[in-house]
């Protein structure tokens, strides 16, 4: 099995915080360079993860001709920039959610990396984990009834100015950094998309992003709700109901690598609790996106999916703009 070789697209504490470690045992890739504008942070960095070299420039590692693959945890508003360079590179690339800051955004950047010949996939990495796989199953064999309702929440609390998140220019705010999985995660239980939204965002005043957000998705006989905040106590859920019980997704997103995940289901026949892991989510992304770069497998998220989503984001801040309906699309 030929290993795919990865360079990582900037220093980022995501990457340090939630990939390092399980990739550095990943079957069938090899984590070998990171770049920096700062090439004493890229050393230090490549020295901490055992990586074999440092860069100085996101366009030095792109240069590498021993790299298949890059990983792109750039601030939004600059993917659709790299993705583009890291395609005239010839390098298959997973990118951070949102992989764009619009629609035809995401258009272009998938048009750009198919003309070019070369992968991309947008990296919403809890829908490969075992828990998300089990809890579709669930909801595609009726093990509740007929789906009714999906509801979401998701917060954590992040005051700091310097922090791309409150910087509108960079693509921060509430719907953009966790409203995006509330929305894919609906979009994924259910398997098809949402008519029309209907939302209502409050903005920081100092940040002017969105710091608060509700919408309700408009699926025909299922309707998804969903709150986000980047200014409350940290917390997360996800709960299906049905016409013959519900399901709770307790640890949604931030799924810790070493326990096991568990579903919360009540049925007519009682209680149970489903568990699926220890799996370290990002470990399996990044190895099912270097199966399909050697040609073993399709992409598991087609990058159309990042287009379905970003549309009713999009919508979502159409739509508390005009007050009303925004149909998606």
């Amino acid at each position: 099995m030929k290993t795919i070789r990865w360079g990582v697209i900037s220093v980022s504490t995501h990457y340090h915080l939630r990939c390092s470690a399980g990739l550095k045992n990943a079957r069938g890739l090899e984590m070998t360079a990171i770049a920096s504008r700062d090439l004493g942070r890229a050393q230090q960095a490549a020295a901490e993860y055992g990586m074999k070299n440092a860069y100085g420039s996101y366009n030095e590692l792109l240069a590498d001709s021993g790299i298949d693959a890059v990983y792109i945890p750039l601030p939004n508003h600059m993917h659709l920039e790299w993705i583009k360079k890291a395609a005239d590179a010839g390098k298959h690339i997973l990118c951070e959610k949102p992989m764009g800051l619009s629609a035809a955004e995401v258009e272009e950047a998938i048009d750009y990396t198919r003309k070019k010949g070369v992968l991309l996939m947008e990296a919403f990495m809890y829908r490969l984990h075992p828990q998300w796989v089990r809890a579709r199953e669930l909801v595609s064999i009726g093990e509740f009834g007929a789906v009714t309702s999906v509801q979401s929440h998701f917060f954590y609390n992040n005051r700091d100015p310097k922090n791309i998140r409150n910087q509108l220019d960079a693509g921060g705010g509430a719907i953009r950094d966790i409203g995006c999985y509330a929305v894919s995660s609906a979009r994924f239980l259910l398997g098809r998309e949402p008519k029309r939204v209907v939302s209502l965002l409050d903005f920081d005043p100092a940040f002017k992003t969105d710091r608060l957000g509700s919408a309700i998705l408009d699926f025909g006989d299922v309707q998804a709700t969903f709150i986000v905040g980047t200014q409350s106590w940290s917390h997360q859920k996800v709960n299906v109901f049905g016409s013959g019980g519900t399901m709770r997704v307790e640890l949604p997103f931030n799924a810790y690598p070493d326990v096991p995940l568990s579903l919360t289901l009540e049925t007519g026949i009682g209680h149970r609790t489903v568990e699926a892991g220890p799996a370290d989510q990002y470990q399996i992304e990044f190895e099912v996106f270097s199966d399909a770069v050697r040609g073993d497998r399709d992409l598991p998220i087609p990058p159309e999916d990042a287009v379905a989503n970003q549309r009713v984001l999009d919508a979502i801040f159409a739509s508390n703009t005009s007050g009303s309906w925004q149909t998606v699309g």
